[in-house]
């Protein structure tokens, strides 16, 4: 339990859990702890606050914290915190808080995409511990994957793609489960990848009779390529043609030359780059910016027979959220998420994604800090938009009660009382504008921003 180990000691290191194999954590001076490891859950929320207080009071950098540490000794550093700040109050509020856990220990599945990362770094970096909760992170192959699973009853949270849950309550696609989104985990973060070959076929209108792979029928990839490929005169039920294929096997399909080109979380596309398979055409931002991709998602039925253990797991995630979107903790979770366990991929190449400093494949390293970033609130009015897509192409017909399925789904009211509790920022709505492409989204009229289309199923 490294994540929660002393704080005060010189020794500790705070980042990382029992089963991390980093190279400081397998070092002698990485791995040595001092006092003895909280058992408890009273002792894990008291080992917590003192963690998280004196990671704050050095912004998170621990090489900072350990040097003064080892100045000043533990008796010292501890009897200043707990002079200046109100410890006990603090960890009283924190125990009586949800009450009583009644799981600690579950399994989330993920698809090894740096659009999961909260969820994935929530493991290295100690974010479930925090909350007393032991998760195993599960590496799964795809979405269906995913969704089968949980209607199975194998998995009571997950990280889904943010259209998957509209989806799945719904039952289109698949069997109706009633499932939830608490919070969303990543805005833009995606891109669109061609073959080198076609460095000659910048405009989109020289598409036609394109192969390109999308992650899943019911993903921000599909519905933002359609809509550039519509805004550029290519249907793209007729004009091209679109192959669902898990992410982690795009890059090789690409070389392969299977597949034109594609649209995908990251790090596929940084590492088609990396391959010298492909080259980054455009960044999704640049259709959309701010916009959602994938999220954290619970089955209803679990929520209501575990009220306490969902509240822990959805302050771990917003906690872990909001720590993924600060830059400066950037490289220190480029590192944590590489390992096989997780991403499997070259810290160089995360690097790339997270800090936004990257090479385009076409000759330019660009700077981009918006590249990816992190964002727990789940806009409502994102979910209406996500439902005229699905009806303008055909995937639901009929009427559609846009926003009673939005706010079923997308818990924005909830995720701002946690973001609130726990200190951060939140909006004071749960609607907004946004602007697709330079078209303005209106959410109080679904049905006319459909109808504004002349391209549709």
């Amino acid at each position: 339990m490294k994540s929660l180990g002393d704080p005060y000691s010189p020794h500790s290191d705070l980042r990382h859990n029992a089963d991390c194999s980093c190279e400081s954590c397998n070092s002698n001076s990485g791995s040595a702890t001092t006092g003895k490891q909280p058992k408890d859950r009273e002792a894990i929320i008291d080992r917590a606050v003192e963690n998280t207080l004196v990671r704050a009071l050095f912004g998170g950098n621990d090489i900072s914290r350990r040097r003064f540490m080892a100045a000043v000794g533990r008796g010292t550093a501890a009897a200043a915190v707990a002079s200046a700040f109100p410890l006990g109050a603090l960890k009283s509020a924190l125990a009586d808080e949800g009450g009583q856990l009644e799981q600690t220990r579950m399994s989330i599945p993920f698809l090894p995409i740096t659009c999961a990362t909260p969820i994935i770094m929530a493991d290295p970096m100690g974010f479930y511990e925090r909350y007393g909760l032991d998760v195993n992170l599960e590496r799964v192959a795809g979405w269906p994957v995913v969704r089968d699973r949980m209607d199975a009853g194998e998995f009571n949270a997950a990280h889904m793609l943010a259209p998957m849950p509209l989806s799945i309550r719904m039952g289109v696609g698949a069997s109706r489960l009633p499932v939830t989104m608490p919070a969303i985990e990543n805005i833009n973060g995606n891109a669109i990848t061609l073959a080198n070959k076609h460095k000659d076929k910048m405009d989109p209108k020289d598409w036609k009779g394109f192969t390109f792979a999308i992650p899943f029928d019911y993903s921000m990839h599909n519905f933002l390529l359609r809509y550039l490929l519509a805004e550029n005169g290519l249907d793209p039920d007729r004009d091209v043609n679109l192959r669902i294929m898990p992410p982690p096997e795009m890059v090789a399909n690409l070389q392969a030359e299977n597949i034109d080109g594609y649209i995908v979380a990251e790090p596929f596309n940084q590492r088609a780059v990396w391959e010298g398979a492909g080259f980054i055409h455009t960044q999704t931002k640049d259709i959309w910016s701010g916009h959602p991709c994938c999220a954290f998602v619970v089955r209803e039925d679990w929520v209501d027979a575990h009220p306490n253990t969902f509240g822990a797991l959805f302050r771990a995630i917003v906690d872990a959220t909001q720590y993924s979107s600060a830059a400066e903790n950037r490289k220190e979770i480029a590192e944590a998420i590489a390992p096989r366990r997780y991403l499997n991929q070259p810290v160089e190449v995360l690097d790339q994604v997270l800090v936004g400093r990257y090479a385009d494949g076409l000759g330019e390293v660009k700077d981009m800090p918006d590249r990816i970033d992190f964002d727990p609130f789940p806009w409502q009015s994102m979910a209406v938009w996500m439902l005229t897509q699905m009806k303008r192409w055909g995937y639901i017909d009929g009427d559609v009660n846009y926003h009673q399925i939005a706010e079923e789904v997308f818990q924005a009211t909830e995720c701002r009382k946690v973001m609130q509790d726990l200190g951060y920022n939140a909006p004071e709505e749960n609607y907004r504008i946004h602007d697709i492409m330079g078209k303005e989204f209106d959410p109080a009229d679904p049905e006319g921003y459909l109808e504004s289309f002349d391209m549709r199923a």
